[in-house]
Parts: C-alpha cells; structure tokens; sequence
C-alpha cells in the first residue's frame, strides 16, 4: 500500500503535461513547477515580469493550502528565470510571500520556459510533526 497522494487544486492552474499539480508521500510535498498562468483562464497573466512572479508564488501557495500547508513549511525552493537581471525583482516579491527563516533556494538561468513565460517555481514542503 503506497502513502502517496495527488494533490490538486482548481486555484491552482491545471497541469499542462503529463504531471500533478504535488504529490504528497508522507509528510513531505513536491510540488511542481508553477509558472504565472491565470487558473481561470489557463492564459499568462501579464508581460510584466513583477507580475509574473507574484501569480507563480499565489498558484505555488494554492497548491500547499490544498495539502494542508502554507508557503511557510516549504523548505525548498527552485527558481528558474528566462534572465537573471531580474533576480532582484524575483527577490522582493518573493519576500511579500514568505516569511523567515527562508526556504533553502536555488535560482537558474534558462533559456525558455513553457508558453514563454520569464518565470517558473518549484518547490519541496513539509508538514506536520
């Protein structure tokens, strides 16, 4: 008997892939990669890089809220920018979403994202004791 579960949100935009919005196993989450699309209307919400990475931490914080979490108990976060001069800009929007301590980060440089967004999150949650 597996302790894995699908988690899955409609807050959250649907996946566009062969993939779950987070898999739970135990009390450790993985949630997948969120880029800034609009779980409405599944279209990118602005051209505005800000923009973009606020609507990537509201999909990732729906997603933890539908595994009983909160952006807080991530404790791990992978970051992946179209351009690394906005990595400023990545920082203090991310700032209006956690809290410290931080979750251990890493922040790469690639050269496309799906449906040429500039921005995309990843991320690894604990809950519970």
């Amino acid at each position: 008997m597996s302790n894995k579960a699908v988690i899955n949100t409609d807050k959250a935009p649907a996946a566009i892939g062969p993939y779950s919005q987070a898999i739970k196993a135990g009390n450790t989450v993985y949630l997948s990669g969120q880029i800034p699309l609009d779980p409405a209307s599944m279209e990118v919400v602005s051209e505005d890089f800000e923009a973009q990475a606020r609507q990537v931490f509201t999909n990732l914080k729906a997603v933890c809220e539908e595994a009983a979490g909160t952006l807080q108990d991530i404790v791990k976060l992978n970051l992946y920018l179209v351009d690394l001069d906005q990595f400023a800009i990545v920082n203090k929007v991310m700032e209006e979403y956690f809290d410290k301590p931080y979750p251990a980060r890493a922040a790469v440089g690639v050269r496309a994202l799906p449906k040429g967004v500039q921005v995309e999150a990843e991320a690894v949650m604990v809950i519970g004791d």
